[in-house]
C-alpha cells in the first residue's frame, strides 16, 4: 500500500471523512478485523447476519488505523454508500500510480489457477519484488485487497481471477489492464451457473480482452476451448503444454514413487529439465503455464526450472504427508470439481503405497448434471484406489459409481473415526471435496 491520508482517499473514492482526516494509512486493507497490521485500513460491510463496522474496534487493536464502510465507526472512517465499489476504486488508483514499474499478470481458468499462481509467483520473486494473490482470494473482493498490497518496490503483480458468470472477470479488469493474461483450461467448475461450457469459455475469455495493447496471451495448447482465444487478441500469444505445436512443450514426463513429476521444458530455442517437488502429474501443465508466463515476464527459461524445483502450493492442494502409523495423507481438500477431482485420484494412483484410499465429498455447483457426475467420479475412484469413501448425502452416487469398493458414510465425523480404526500402515489417503463440504476438517482430525 503507498501511503494515503483520509483526505486523500475519500476524495478518490468519492467518501466524507468521520474523525480526523490527516490519519495515514501505510499498510493493506482487510476484510477481518483480527489480520490487520500497523497502520492498515480495515474494509466494513454490512451483512444479513454480520455487520463488519461493529468491528472496527478489534481492527483498531490490531494495528488499523482506518476504516472503509458505510457509517462511521469508532475509528477515523471513510464513509461511502457501496464499500465494495470503493475498495476497487481505491485499489485501481493505488496501481494506477504505481503501473509504470509494474508487470501485471492475470490468470484464470476452472482448475489449476492457484497452484499455477503459486509456481507463477515463485519465478517471478526470483527476479524482483512480487505481490500475488494469497490463497484463493480471486473474486470482486479479492482482487482489489491483493492489488493494495504493492507498494513502490514492487516489480510483479499476480492476480487470480476466478468467475461465477459472464462479466465477472470483466469487473476484475476494468481495475487494472493486464501485461500478461494466462487462460488455463475450460472446465466444469461451476458449470451449475453458468449453464454450459460455452459460457464457461465466454467468461474466462474475458480476461484476454483486459490486455493492454500489444499484452501477451499465454493459452493451453492442449484445450481447443482456449486455443481459439487466440483470434481475440491481436497481442503477441505463447501455448503451453504436451501439444507438438505448444510453444513451452511438456516432453519426458515421469513420475517418481511418491507421484512427483520430472520433465523436460522445451521452446524453440532453449529446453531445461524440471523436477518438482508437487505431487501430480497434472502439476507439469502448470509449471509449463508459468514457464510461459515466465518467458512473457522476461525470465529466462533455465532460470525458471531452476526456480521450480523448490516450488511450494497454497494449503490444502495436494499436500502430501507422512502421519503416524506409517500412513501417508494426500490432502486436496480446498476444492473440488471434475475435473480437478480426476487429476487427483490420478496422483493418488501414481503414489507407491499399500493402499489407497479415496476420501471424496461433494462437488457443489454442477447443475442437473450432478448426481450423474459424481456417479462417474465413483466409477473413475474405483480404477485409481482400493477403497473409495464417500462421505455426506449428496456424495451418496459416488459410492453408488464406485460399487464394491465403496464405503458411504454420514458425515465428517463418522469419517474420522472409520478412517482411525480403518488405516494401517502403508495406506496412502486423498481427502478431496468441494470447499464447503469442509473434508480440511477430516484431513486435520488425521494428522
Amino acid at each position: 500500500m503507498i501511503p494515503l491520508s483520509l483526505d486523500e482517499i475519500a476524495a478518490v473514492v468519492s467518501g466524507t471523512v468521520e474523525g480526523d482526516g490527516a490519519v495515514t494509512v501505510t499498510a493493506p486493507a482487510v476484510l477481518d478485523g483480527r489480520q490487520a497490521e500497523p497502520g492498515g485500513l480495515f474494509v466494513a460491510f454490512a451483512g444479513e447476519h454480520v455487520d463488519g463496522h461493529d468491528y472496527a474496534g478489534q481492527a483498531g487493536r490490531a494495528g488499523a488505523v482506518a476504516v472503509l464502510g458505510s457509517r462511521p465507526t469508532t475509528l477515523p472512517t471513510v464513509v461511502v454508500e457501496d464499500a465494495r465499489a470503493a475498495l476497487q476504486a481505491l485499489a485501481a488508483h493505488v496501481v494506477a500510480r504505481l503501473r509504470d514499474r509494474l508487470t501485471v499478470v492475470g490468470l484464470t481458468g476452472s482448475q489449476g489457477k492457484t497452484s499455477t499462481k503459486d509456481l507463477l509467483a515463485a519465478v517471478l520473486s526470483h527476479t524482483g519484488s512480487t505481490v500475488a494473490t494469497i490463497g484463493s482470494l480471486n473474486n470482486e473482493l479479492g482482487v482489489p485487497l491483493t492489488m493494495l498490497r504493492t507498494t513502490p518496490d514492487t516489480r510483479f503483480l499476480v492476480l487470480e481471477m476466478g468467475a461465477r458468470g459472464i462479466g465477472h472477470i470483466a469487473e476484475l479488469t476494468a481495475l487494472v489492464a493486464l501485461d500478461v493474461a494466462v487462460v488455463l483450461n475450460v472446465g466444469q467448475a461451476h458449470i451449475g451457473e453458468f449453464g454450459s461450457r460455452e459460457a464457461i469459455a465466454t467468461a474466462k475469455a474475458e480476461l484476454l480482452q483486459g490486455l493492454v495493447p500489444g499484452g501477451t496471451a499465454i493459452l493451453n495448447a492442449d484445450d481447443p476451448r482456449v486455443l481459439v482465444m487466440r483470434a481475440l487478441t491481436d497481442g503477441p500469444a505463447l501455448t503451453f503444454g504436451r501439444a507438438e505445436h505448444a510453444h513451452v512443450r511438456v516432453l519426458d514426463l515421469a513420475l517418481d514413487r511418491l507421484g512427483r513429476p520430472a520433465f523436460t521444458l522445451r521452446t524453440a530455442d532453449a529446453s531445461a529439465p524440471v523436477a518438482l517437488p508437487l505431487v501430480g502429474a497434472h502439476q507439469a501443465l502448470n509449471a509449463s503455464a508459468a514457464a510461459a508466463a515466465g518467458l512473457a515476464a522476461g525470465i529466462p527459461l533455465d532460470v525458471t526450472a531452476a526456480t521450480l524445483a523448490t516450488a511450494s502450493l497454497s494449503k490444502w492442494r495436494m499436500e502430501l504427508r507422512g502421519l503416524s502409523g506409517g500412513v501417508s495423507l494426500l490432502n486436496d481438500s480446498y476444492n473440488a470439481n471434475p475435473d480437478s477431482t480426476r487429476a487427483a485420484l490420478d496422483a493418488l494412483a501414481a503414489i507407491e503405497a499399500g493402499r489407497r484410499i479415496a476420501v471424496l465429498g461433494e462437488m457443489r455447483e454442477l447443475g442437473d448434471d450432478s448426481e450423474a457426475e459424481h456417479r462417474a467420479i465413483g466409477e473413475y475412484a474405483a480404477r485409481a484406489a482400493d477403497l473409495v469413501v464417500a462421505v455426506g448425502e449428496a456424495a451418496a452416487p459416488i459410492a453408488e459409481g464406485a460399487g464394491d469398493r465403496a464405503v458411504a458414510l454420514a458425515d465428517n465425523d463418522a469419517a474420522v473415526d472409520w478412517l482411525r480404526r480403518a488405516l494401517t500402515a502403508g495406506d496412502v489417503v486423498l481427502v478431496k471435496a468441494s470447499r464447503l463440504a469442509r473434508l480440511d476438517e477430516v484431513a486435520a482430525a488425521l494428522a
